[in-house]
């Protein structure tokens, strides 16, 4: 099987790789194909890849390779890890919203729309050489934040397409460590929307032990989310750390004002481990690379394209995927993340049990949001930007809206051919 990671030279990488080096005897990878432009940073990536899978005795090759037809022809998967614009992209993103009193993030509200507008068009024009060179029934597993809104554009475009995050997998880390039990013992009800989650049941051989985890590690789990405990045993439920940009928006922006944007962090943490990476010595994943964020990504990647690739197993995971009445209160064509069964067929939503009015409200809020983030995505134009801003919860007056989608579109406007001389 030939694997494409479509944004190869990603220091997320080797820990792609260093997953498929542990799960050598349930994922058959022959070959792993890093496709990036820069050439660079892709033969740093591509050489410390080779020497994880060497000294994990895994005989797949890893060939590199700037051009994207080369990459994906005759891949049975492809991985879509993308960053257009790089760090510098990302820092506008994490402090331009700022200005307006509004959080600056790269997956949410106005900094996660600038995002997606200079994604989409790219993933589109990548899924469709994967349509032609390497088939349609190619699956492409879309790790490529904002994931809801670029899973949505893939499904609409007719293309076999699973979105993945690791907010599930890590939480249910978290969780099996603090219950002192084995992690795959431990079962999500998981529902929302992509960085949008809450976790209603942690389920061990049947029993739901969330409230044993809100009365007795409360703490501990605030100290990851972000969120006070007091907060989560009164809903009952555990927010993903995403939350935070909703339930504490003001404080989260006055934090931003004073502290450097995240952008700035991971490119620091990017130069050490490339450092490392170009380092012939060293043969196994780095402790550092635990802070360039991404946590359990080989796991849940790995274990999705088994499933996915595999033919012969029904595995349940946590995934975005068309929502098709799942949450009756949302359309049909909404992206969704929640439990799936998922196979060489794809993925299919199992059954949630009602949302409750605080969760279900902002679920639909986020959702309208994106089906015109997409639009804009798509269609551009300067006030579909300025609608789609107006939609978001973490917007929603229009004079922000527009001071927003001016400020967005001109510091976007090498992105966005639409935008050029606006």
């Amino acid at each position: 099987m030939k694997l494409t990671v479509v944004g190869g030279g990603s220091t997320y990488t080797p820990e792609l790789v260093d997953g498929i080096a542990g799960r050598r005897t349930s994922l058959a990878v022959d070959e792993i194909a890093l496709v990036d432009p820069d050439a660079e940073r892709l033969a740093v990536v591509g050489a410390f890849s080779r020497r994880l899978l060497a000294h994990a005795g895994h005989p797949a090759r890893v060939t590199t390779t700037t051009d994207l037809d080369r990459g994906v022809e005759g891949a049975s998967a492809v991985l879509l890890q993308l960053r257009v614009g790089g760090q510098a992209a990302r820092a506008q993103d994490e402090t331009f919203p700022l200005v307006c009193d509004c959080v600056g993030q790269e997956t949410t509200g106005a900094g996660g729309l600038a995002k997606a507008l200079r994604t989409v068009p790219v993933v589109l024009d990548i899924a469709e050489r994967v349509r032609a060179l390497a088939g349609e029934d190619t699956w492409i597993v879309n790790f490529t934040n904002p994931v809801g809104i670029v899973t949505r554009a893939l499904l609409r475009a007719g293309h076999r397409a699973v979105g993945l995050c690791n907010v599930a997998i890590t939480f249910q880390r978290w969780t099996s460590a603090l219950l002192g039990v084995h992690p795959e013992a431990v079962t999500l009800g998981h529902v929302g929307l992509n960085h949008l989650t809450w976790a209603r049941e942690v389920l061990v051989d049947g029993v739901n032990r969330l409230p044993e985890l809100l009365e007795h590690h409360g703490e501990a789990l605030a100290s990851h989310i972000g969120l006070p405990a007091s907060l989560m045993r009164r809903m009952g439920v555990v927010p993903s750390y995403y939350l935070k940009y909703f339930y504490e928006h003001d404080d989260v922006v006055r934090k931003q004002k004073t502290d450097p944007p995240r952008a700035e962090v991971v490119a620091g943490v990017e130069k050490e481990l490339l450092g490392i990476y170009g380092d012939v010595n060293v043969v196994t994943k780095p402790v550092q690379l635990s802070q360039r964020g991404g946590a359990y990504y080989s796991e849940a990647a790995v274990q999705l394209v088994h499933a996915l690739t595999d033919g012969t197993s029904a595995e349940r995971h946590i995934v975005n995927v068309r929502n098709d009445g799942t949450l009756p209160f949302l359309p049909d064509d909404a992206v969704v993340e929640v439990p799936a069964t998922v196979t060489a067929d794809g993925a299919t939503p199992l059954p949630v049990d009602p949302v409750e009015p605080a969760i279900a409200g902002l679920v639909a809020h986020v959702t309208a949001y994106e089906q015109l983030a997409l639009e804009a995505a798509v269609h551009g134009g300067r006030d579909r930007v300025a609608d789609a801003l107006l939609a978001h919860p973490l917007v929603g007056q229009h004079a922000v809206a527009d001071r927003l989608a001016d400020e967005l579109v001109a510091r976007n406007s090498d992105f966005l051919p639409w935008a050029k001389g606006a």
